[in-house]
């Protein structure tokens, strides 16, 4: 499979943006809501509607090129729903039972005035109002469906159409670019990225669909903002 010139082109312009451009935005953005969120109480919603405009912006661009590209379709970028193997779902099952102790791990943490694991990287997105916990809630789905489609399903499609990759090159170039859009998040945050993407990327491969890794993956997000306590030693210097 070869993509057209046209194709070319859109792919190459939408992978620097995800490469370098969103990256670097992301990073100033997020810096930003760190140095002025305690005076300003509207720009954690500036934001999260900023970053979800973008990731929905993104999306529509891979799936333009699904449209204008004639050897491939939503079934190439795993927008389809296949019967998974059973012992995908027995993966699944078990991932939402350690989902489930990890919670109760993180509360005992938290009781204990420990940070949860990975919860530093994302201080500042952390909801402090019910009115950020609905805007965290709504940045956390569109990232479980949008990063899906471009960073797994258009991606590993690009690299397997346009540089004649196989799967396996093509998901790991993916994951770089994947991880490589969570910079803000510093080299720890990043590094439990690339282990998140990967297990994602590889139930992707294994399924051919996109529909467990987007639930997944907004179920992740969501608990990443919402469900994660926090130590009783922060809330008690916010309080005061």
């Amino acid at each position: 499979m070869s993509f057209t010139p046209v194709t070319l082109v859109l792919s190459a312009a939408l992978v620097c943006h995800l490469a370098v451009v969103s990256p670097l935005l992301g990073k100033r953005s997020y810096d930003r809501l760190a140095r002025t969120r305690d005076q300003d109480p509207t720009v954690y919603r500036r934001m999260s509607t900023l970053w979800s405009a973008e990731l929905w912006a993104l999306a529509a661009a891979a799936l333009l090129i699904v449209a204008v590209e004639p050897n491939l379709d939503a079934a190439g970028i795993g927008l389809v729903i296949r019967e998974p193997p059973a012992d995908t779902l027995g993966a699944v099952v078990g991932f939402l039972c350690a989902a489930s102790v990890g919670v109760l791990v993180f509360q005992r943490l938290a009781a204990g005035g420990k940070s949860v694991p990975g919860q530093q990287a994302v201080a500042h997105l952390l909801p402090r109002t019910a009115t950020e916990r609905w805007y965290a809630a709504g940045l956390s789905v569109t990232a479980g469906v949008t990063e899906e489609i471009v960073y797994r399903g258009l991606l590993i499609a690009v690299g397997t159409g346009a540089l004649g990759l196989n799967k396996e090159a093509a998901a790991f170039l993916a994951l770089v670019v994947f991880v490589a859009g969570h910079l803000y998040q510093g080299w720890r945050g990043m590094l439990m990225v690339a282990l998140i993407g990967l297990g994602l990327t590889v139930l992707y491969l294994r399924t051919g669909s996109l529909l467990l890794p987007i639930l997944l993956h907004a179920l992740i997000d969501l608990r990443g903002l919402l469900l994660s306590p926090r130590p009783r030693r922060e809330l008690v210097g916010q309080a005061g």
